[in-house]
């Protein structure tokens, strides 16, 4: 189903909304997940490496309940490499950097800081379509890097020279998903969100396997006990193919902008299951930031409503 003309008059599809929303609230937990798994002695490669693995088959099982083999096998070649580019880039690059912050900042901090992503979604958008960005969207993306230098300690100079590298990452991070998200809004239209996420996918994990074997061998996996595999096996299904899978039907049908600006549910989920799960806490400031951060992505998103 091709995304509607309603995208164009500033009207949403609600699938599609829920469908982004529901993939930001999933996505919310996955450091949950890694904390409690990096707790039990797993490394940062082996739980993004590990969750490719077993969540690669449920993206395969889902692919050809959709399709044919033979329909996945005649994808145009230029759309196999900009789905592998797309996601060796976002799963593999962007995952490695995301789950390295995680060992050294609180999940909380990391869900509110790659949601600079939006901001720079609407940048690169103007980029592509050559225009320039709205003051009033410029004004939005200043709220939103305002909001990240309070989310990483602001003033409190301890504060941010402890959070800096693990910020840096993450943000390195948030510029693997937004390219991916605008390659996913073209490409998804054009083969489907379900085979775009499976090439994506397959491609990630192909770059992942070799990384962490080469690095690790088999000694850790042998050291997973039940309840390891219990966090991985809900990280892959629950943090990764669901998620996935939402995401890409949804920017599918609603576009990577207002997609972006649907998934600010993510940070506050975040937040709340750190606080109840990990007895993460936040300052006053980290609060500002990430209020700045959502108020920032809300604004961008009335600019696109009021010039459609």
């Amino acid at each position: 189903m091709i995304a509607t003309s309603s995208n164009r008059t500033g009207q949403i599809d609600p699938w599609g909304a829920l469908a982004c929303a529901a993939a930001a609230m999933l996505f919310a937990a996955k450091g949950i997940f890694a904390k409690k798994l990096y707790a039990q002695g797993l490394s940062f490669e082996g739980v993004v490496a590990l969750r490719a693995m077993i969540s690669l088959p449920l993206f395969w099982w889902f692919a050809l309940r959709r399709e044919s083999l033979n329909a996945i096998a005649a994808t145009p070649p230029r759309a196999i490499v900009i789905a592998a580019l797309a996601g060796a880039l976002c799963y593999y690059v962007g995952a490695l950097l995301d789950f390295l912050a995680l060992t050294m900042i609180e999940a909380s901090i990391e869900r509110v800081l790659i949601f600079s992503y939006p901001a720079m979604v609407v940048i690169f958008t103007s980029v592509r379509d050559r225009r320039w960005p709205a003051p009033r969207v410029l004004a939005a993306t200043l709220l939103t890097y305002l909001g990240i230098f309070f989310t990483v300690g602001g003033f409190d100079l301890e504060e941010l020279r402890a959070n800096l590298l693990g910020a840096l990452l993450v943000i390195g991070s948030a510029l693997s998903y937004a390219v991916y998200f605008l390659v996913s809004e073209t490409y998804t239209r054009s083969v489907g969100s379900a085979r775009f996420t499976l090439i994506a996918m397959t491609a990630a994990t192909a770059c992942l396997v070799p990384h962490y074997f080469f690095l690790s061998g088999t000694h850790e996996i042998a050291t997973i006990g039940l309840s390891g595999w219990a966090l991985l096996i809900g990280i892959a299904v629950f943090c990764m193919f669901l998620p996935a899978s939402f995401q890409a039907e949804g920017v599918r049908r609603i576009g990577a902008e207002r997609g972006a600006v649907l998934s600010t549910v993510g940070p506050p989920t975040t937040v709340l299951l750190a606080f109840m799960l990990l007895e993460e806490r936040l300052s006053v400031w980290q609060w500002a930031g990430m209020a700045l951060i959502v108020l920032g992505i809300l604004v961008l998103d009335l600019a696109r409503t009021r010039k459609s």
